[in-house]
């Protein structure tokens, strides 16, 4: 294997590890044609990523240019807005109309693997954009330990949130619903806005800061994976047929003989 080769390599690992981590997590596996759908998307939102961030920068020139030549206040929009919010919406639309929309999402981990899915489809173009551009090991290694987890954290949180507005909008709380798919949004960019700060901000402080932040972001990610994982209950059921009688069945038990469906 050549140097470009091995380090392209290098750049999948992490994601194949933490996907295959979140997917073995989930009791109940979702189908891999969606999944790898899922994962495709989120390739897909790096063009969209790309479209509208040439967009903001014919509106917003300041956006355009070396990162040293922004003043501290448009690092901040930079990164909350022009990095931050682009990303994670353009994730969030794929896995909003694919993965919370779709009729295999009947159990709350669901959405968690699909969010994974999608924002690792994204780091992994990502990722390979970077070792094209730079072939250096040392870069592969770096975002093997920050910005490919990165990506997956603020895809859990995502997940999570969504997780919640599907168990209300299955309680005809469209109110928190509303409130949870908009928090699905707002989190994961307020989290990505603050990691990329940290790094872009030039400021020594703030590697410190960054540090102790991505610690927090990990161990709170895996916690919610735990957690949801742990309490992964049903929230619909397919309709099926009764192997008994014949019935369509659209709960646990069979409304016609009364047999528990597997």
């Amino acid at each position: 294997m050549n140097s470009l080769g091995l380090l392209l390599f290098l750049a999948a690992l992490p994601v194949i590890i933490i996907l295959l981590y979140v997917y073995n997590k989930d009791k109940s596996k979702e189908p891999l044609g969606l999944l790898l759908v899922l994962f495709v998307m989120g390739i897909l939102s790096c063009f969209l990523v790309f479209f509208i961030s040439y967009l903001l920068e014919q509106i917003f020139p300041f956006m355009q240019g070396n990162i040293e030549n922004k003043t501290l206040f448009q690092i901040i929009l930079y990164s909350f807005f022009g990095v931050a919010l682009v990303e994670e919406f353009c994730k969030w639309i794929m896995l909003y109309f694919k993965g919370y929309k779709n009729d295999e999402f009947d159990e709350l981990f669901d959405i968690i693997v699909y969010s994974v899915f999608v924002s690792l489809g994204f780091a992994f173009f990502e990722n390979i954009l970077y070792v094209l551009n730079y072939q250096e090991l040392k870069t592969v290694i770096v975002r093997a330990l920050s910005a490919i987890p990165g990506h997956a954290c603020d895809a859990v949180f995502m997940g999570y949130y969504l997780n919640i507005a599907k168990k209300n909008s299955n309680k005809n709380r469209r109110d928190l619903e509303r409130k949870n798919i908009k928090l699905s949004i707002i989190v994961p960019t307020i989290l990505h806005g603050i990691y990329d700060f940290c790094l872009l901000s030039g400021q020594n402080i703030l590697f410190f800061v960054f540090f102790i932040f991505i610690t927090f972001l990990y161990t709170k990610s895996l916690e919610k994976i735990q957690e949801v994982s742990a309490n992964n209950n049903k929230i619909k059921f397919k309709n099926k047929f009764c192997k008994n009688c014949g019935r369509i069945v659209e709960s646990e038990f069979c409304p016609n003989c009364g047999l528990k469906q597997l």
